[in-house]
């Protein structure tokens, strides 16, 4: 891709992403005014005034629901500005799967961690990080209303870390796994796209990649393969 492209593409995204801000401002605006209106019609004692807060409270979700549309496009679009320093993979992840166990287990769903023995530091921006786990776990939980397993391993390998996600849940269909990391593509009556995309951002962002392979009923792995911090 030439100089002149990627310029392109980035003058276009510089102004998406202002349009998309300034457009969440005026939402913002809409939203309380809406907020306001229903306090007003809080205690209907009409007809007339129940379907006017009817139509109010309607209103309202659907506007909250462009301003969270709003927010996760811009967290999409500049995913590229990062943090990153020397981190131990290990204490991130165990992070993650001590806050998310509990709540998982009364999905029952089960979740291990298995860090190969020293792992070398890995480049990372600890807080973008903990989204893309934050996604990656909440799926796999997403995967399995029956319960299961969801293991996560990592180990070394060159230059980088590896790191699996894995589910035993209901799997990914082919055509749906040919589109994971589009944005906007979702089988999810109240998702937006959004997060795989980003997730995946966030990981080439570092410098790493992110794989999938999955077999329907039988489960899920992601890879994420992180460059090891150098020195």
């Amino acid at each position: 891709m030439s100089d002149a492209v990627t310029q392109q593409f980035i003058d276009l995204a510089e102004t998406t992403g202002g349009f998309i801000h300034d457009m969440k401002n005026h939402l913002g605006t809409v939203l309380l005014n809406l907020q306001l209106l229903g306090e007003d019609f809080e205690n209907p004692e009409t007809q007339r005034e129940r379907r006017a807060l009817e139509r109010i409270q309607l209103m309202t979700s659907e506007c909250q629901r462009l301003v969270d549309l709003s927010n996760d496009f811009l967290r999409f679009a500049r995913v590229e500005d990062l943090h990153r320093e020397p981190t131990r993979l290990e204490e991130v992840v165990g992070r993650m799967v001590d806050f998310l166990a509990p709540t998982a287990r009364l999905q029952n769903v089960i979740v291990s961690w298995y860090p190969a023995a020293d792992l070398p530091r890995v480049l990372l921006d600890r807080e973008m990080f903990e989204k893309v786990l934050l996604n990656l776990m909440l799926n796999a939980e997403d995967a399995m209303p029956n319960g299961g397993t969801l293991t996560l391993q990592a180990r070394a390998d060159g230059d980088f870390v590896e790191l699996d996600v894995i589910d035993t849940g209901v799997g990914i269909p082919p055509e749906v796994r040919a589109k994971l990391f589009k944005p906007f593509q979702t089988t999810k009556a109240d998702g937006n796209g959004l997060g795989l995309a980003t997730a995946r951002k966030i990981v080439v962002a570092h410098g790493g990649t992110m794989t999938v392979q999955s077999e329907v009923g039988r489960g899920t792995k992601f890879t994420l393969r992180l460059p090891v911090a150098v020195g």
